[in-house]
């Protein structure tokens, strides 16, 4: 799953080699770490100090900026970064609007944010969340979204989709019960053939873009 997430973010990010980000909620370094790699000048923010923990060999190295602060009302200026990016945010975030609004408040240019979409096999979701429990043990509540719902959301704040791309076709919680790497690449590689992810594909990456 993560390589899937830091490919299409970086195949997203390919044309401004030089933007400032600002990675919110992103702590666990999943796409702080691989774009700091990649020479983006990252700026992440957390809600607490011991979110820098596992960042904190970039941090400590001067690549990456670590900042401390509430992700509503981030403690940033208008148009403080090129790009605002947040994973696994808006489906566990009860005020999802409120946090839009901010990441396009502070946005200069972009915002890349997932979601996950009723809009695909991820409407049976729900029905596997006591297994999903069961296999990770700290599963929270999570939002399904559709589409239209969020990008009428960013609009209301001035901005637009320009690229969309879902990750898998299957729901995460079979590929976690499937415990094989393999089997979940091959399966996914199908899907994708069939142009099947990209019709009815979850969770789904948006970069949304301001307006002229």
């Amino acid at each position: 799953m993560l390589e899937v997430q830091e490919k299409i973010v970086l195949g997203f990010l390919q044309d401004t080699p030089e933007a400032s980000i600002l990675d919110v909620g992103g702590g666990h370094g999943q796409l702080a770490i691989p774009l700091c790699h990649s020479n983006f000048a990252v700026t992440v923010l957390g809600s607490s100090e011991s979110c820098r923990k596992r960042i904190s060999e970039i941090v400590d190295s001067g690549k990456c900026a670590f900042k401390v602060g509430n992700v509503i009302e981030l403690p940033f200026a208008e148009k403080s970064f090129d790009t605002v990016i947040s994973f696994r945010m808006l489906t566990h975030c009860k005020q999802w609007p409120r946090l839009i609004e901010e990441f396009c408040r502070v946005a200069k240019h972009s915002v890349i944010v997932d979601y996950p979409t009723s809009q695909s096999l991820n409407k049976i979701a729900p029905l596997l969340f006591e297994a999903k429990k069961k296999l990770e043990g700290n599963t929270r509540v999570w939002t399904l979204f559709r589409h239209n719902e969020i990008f009428r959301e960013f609009e209301k704040h001035g901005f637009v989709l320009n690229r969309k791309k879902a990750q898998f076709f299957l729901p995460m919680a079979l590929h976690r019960a499937l415990k094989c790497r393999t089997l979940s690449v091959a399966l996914e590689a199908v899907f994708r053939a069939l142009c099947l992810t990209s019709l009815w594909g979850s969770p789904v990456i948006i970069e949304m873009v301001r307006k002229a």
